[in-house]
């Protein structure tokens, strides 16, 4: 079975061949399909921005190992009691990667998002085909396609940012970073009431591109006073949300400035293990009284997603498409930061509705 796979820890941005890090495609072992298992035949399978990361071995240093976890596809076999969701072979599904037990303390305790187990199903899905527990698995509506379906893991991520922000309608809101998250993020934060909606980004296109899905202001952070914007458009007032989707360690520390009193700064992307954010307490948490959060996975979060992806703007994140067997390419142009989203075709299962 034909596998998008770390086969080297490092870099994928390190020039020297020697210590780079290296994607290759492998061959893996077919997966044995349990009981409630569903079997699926991987249409696409999008690139995240955390992929590099884990190339680097920010979660485990043995290799091969594979990647993947924004996954299209269709069912092809059902386990013997995988009849929950009343799924059906040839159905069009797309993948939460993660399985929460839904036995374990924080499970029962409604933090799924920290469940113990959630190893024992995390299967590569930049694959030819992937075995998922069927609680893992949603039918995809009529009007979205297989090709946009593998963006609801990150849309479930915007959701999540949202349900951590708390957001109210009417609340002014700045996000950091027109990657992927930024651009979801933007989309449903727009639909949940923000306003004075801005994004903080230094590549041109990317600014273009949040404006066409609603942003109301830009800010190139290289060319403008970001605090300085900030005061005009918000009546020197600051932000109610500031969201980081950039991971940036150079741009986390000034979000802060941008909030306003009670407001919310969430760090929404992945940093490296070893940075850590200087903070004066008696500023920001004593004095104005941000609350600080994050966001690691997306639980509950999955079936509110789906009924959103028909409402959101997905086009501009799918021009970008590699055939599987050209996966180290296509990691080349996700660094290259070319494309808003780069997205691998696993297997050719043309635009079934």
């Amino acid at each position: 079975m034909r596998t998008v796979a770390v086969t080297k820890i490092g870099s994928l941005r390190d020039p020297n061949e020697s210590s780079c890090g290296r994607i290759e495609v492998v061959d893996f072992p077919r997966q044995n399909l349990g009981p409630e298992d569903v079997r699926i035949r991987v249409a696409y399978a999008a690139i995240c921005g955390s992929d590099p990361h884990v190339a680097e071995g920010y979660f485990r240093k043995d290799v091969p190992f594979g990647l993947g976890h924004e996954v299209s596809g269709l069912v092809t076999e059902l386990g013997e009691r995988a009849t929950k969701l009343a799924l059906s072979v040839g159905d069009r599904v797309a993948c939460n990667f993660l399985r929460f037990c839904g036995g374990c303390r924080p499970c029962l305790d409604g933090r799924q998002q920290f469940c113990e187990h959630t190893r024992d199903y995390r299967r590569p899905g930049m694959s030819e085909e992937v075995v998922w527990h069927e609680s893992q698995v949603y039918r995809l509506p009529d009007s979205v396609s297989l090709l946009e379906g593998c963006l609801l893991e990150p849309t479930s991520i915007a959701v999540r940012i949202a349900d951590k922000a708390r957001i109210r309608v009417g609340d002014r809101v700045a996000i950091c970073g027109g990657g992927p998250i930024g651009q979801l993020a933007l989309q449903v934060l727009k639909i949940g009431g923000a306003t004075s909606l801005t994004m903080i980004e230094p590549v041109a296109e990317r600014r273009e591109m949040a404006l066409r899905a609603g942003a109301e202001h830009v800010i190139d952070p290289t060319a403008e006073d970001q605090l300085t914007r900030m005061r005009k458009l918000t009546d020197d007032r600051g932000y109610d949300l500031v969201v980081d989707a950039s991971g940036s360690t150079r741009a986390v520390r000034g979000l802060l400035d941008l909030a306003a009193k009670g407001g919310t700064v969430l760090y929404g992307a992945m940093y490296p293990n070893d940075y850590e954010l200087p903070l004066n307490l008696a500023d920001y948490l004593y004095q104005r009284e941000l609350t600080l959060t994050g966001v690691f996975v997306a639980p509950y979060a999955f079936p509110r997603a789906m009924q959103l992806l028909p409402q959101l703007q997905l086009t501009e994140l799918t021009q970008a498409v590699f055939p599987l067997e050209d996966a180290s390419e296509a990691f080349e142009a996700h660094l290259s930061g070319r494309h808003p989203k780069v997205v691998i075709r696993c297997n050719d299962l043309g635009d079934i509705r």
